[in-house]
């Protein structure tokens, strides 16, 4: 018994005409009518009668869902939603803002300001506590103005790691809710 050779699988997009190497597929034309299961190789004859190719819709179904289109206008619009999907998705940064612990009251209100701006944006936030010097051995300070953060920001923004001291500094990310 001589076995045919598999055919490539196209490399991007789904299977059609000659690349479908099942016997029997469900084939749905080009009106979206249901015609029935048929052999595959009688599909891709009707398909080519009506001018259209024989394509895999479904390849997971049993038998696989094929339908009459035009392969080239299928493979451009997929990549349309696509690109338009790519487009529209945001992706979250993370934005730092740094401050010490002996901060004066304005300038820790025009911080706050910037931080209320980025997670409205729906950026990420990370609150940056520097010491220097003798200020590391008042670490409640900076611990006391994160809490302050926190608090200023409970309404929009919930901590998504609580502070911690990293060497001569101490860290808090606050994402949006």
């Amino acid at each position: 018994m001589m076995r045919r050779p598999m055919a490539p699988t196209p490399a991007n997009g789904p299977r059609y005409n000659e690349f479908i190497t099942v016997p029997k597929v469900r084939v749905i034309d080009e009106n979206g009518e249901n015609i029935g299961v048929l052999y595959t190789r009688e599909a891709i004859e009707q398909a080519a009668e009506v001018g259209l190719d024989l394509v895999e819709v479904s390849p997971t179904a049993d038998p696989p869902v094929c339908k009459f289109l035009d392969i080239g206008k299928y493979k451009y619009e997929a990549q349309k939603k696509a690109n338009i999907a790519r487009k529209t998705q945001k992706t979250q940064e993370i934005k730092e803002i740094k401050m010490r612990p002996n901060i004066d009251d304005h300038d820790y209100d025009t911080k706050m300001k910037k931080v209320h701006d980025f997670i409205g944006d729906g950026d990420k936030v990370k609150v940056t506590l520097r010491f220097r010097g003798r200020e590391l051995a008042h670490q409640q300070l900076g611990m006391d103005l994160l809490r302050r953060v926190a608090e200023n920001t409970g309404e929009i923004a919930k901590v998504e790691s609580y502070p911690r001291m990293e060497g001569r500094q101490m860290l808090m990310v606050l994402s949006p809710k």
